[in-house]
């Protein structure tokens, strides 16, 4: 048997780079999001009651991993990166089909003619991704309290110090201040869940850069400490 998809819509994502995304959706409530909807499926009575939801599947394409031939074992980071586990055990992206399943928080619904935008939550979701499908969550369903999650049982992330460079704290200053607290929190939360690579060797490297909405940040990890050092805007790095 062979199919073909076609992708129903688009994600315009705070997450402009592979680096720096959560390892699964939900972890980062501060990540949002916006699913364009692609003709012919732009049609606002195709998503009648749908605002009535608060919660989605998104079903996607890992159309920035790499493709070849699949292994049938792969090396999750939960694992440190040196195990390695069945691949129908992991999420990983490297996939007989490179599939995705994501559920995600229903910030706002946009309708009008042939408009159709979904602002989502919480996603772990890069720039550009194409969407195959979504699915209303269902609580009575979809959440099962006592379920077991094999190597995965404990959710990532920890409380951490972190601290701007005064280079970067003049960034934040000159935003609107809403903008700049939400800008703040992305980044604690992302730091939080240290997207750094599980085999890293910190005494060779401790310098990272990543992009996130429309800045280039650069941070460094001393002694557990997180330090930005540089926050740059993408028109900025464009003019010089």
């Amino acid at each position: 048997m062979h199919f073909e998809f076609q992708p129903i819509g688009i994600i315009h994502s705070c997450f402009k780079e592979k680096f720096g995304i959560p390892r699964q959706s939900r972890l980062i409530p501060e990540a949002e999001a916006r699913l364009e909807i692609l003709p012919p499926y732009n049609r606002p009575e195709a998503f009648r009651e749908l605002a009535d939801y608060s919660h989605l599947w998104i079903v996607f394409v890992f159309h920035a991993s790499a493709t070849g031939e699949w292994k049938p074992t792969v090396r999750p980071p939960r694992l440190g990166g040196n195990q390695r586990v069945g691949v129908f055990a992991s999420r990983s992206p490297i996939r007989p089909n490179p599939i995705g399943l994501s559920v995600v928080d229903l910030l706002d619904l946009e309708l009008s003619h042939n408009c159709v935008n979904l602002l989502l939550g919480g996603i772990d979701l890069l720039d550009g991704t194409p969407v195959l499908d979504i699915k209303p969550y269902l609580p009575y369903v979809d959440a099962i309290p006592d379920a077991n999650s094999g190597y995965a049982a404990d959710a990532p992330g920890k409380a951490i110090e972190l601290s701007y460079s005064s280079a970067a704290e003049r960034v934040l200053k000159h935003m609107p201040p809403a903008e700049a607290h939400k800008l703040r929190q992305l980044i604690l939360r992302v730091l939080q869940n240290d997207p750094r690579p599980a085999y890293l060797d910190e005494s060779r490297r401790s310098r990272f850069g990543m992009r996130l909405h429309d800045f280039n940040i650069r941070w460094e990890v001393k002694g557990g400490t997180f330090h930005v050092i540089e926050l740059q805007s993408i028109e900025e790095i464009s003019a010089d």
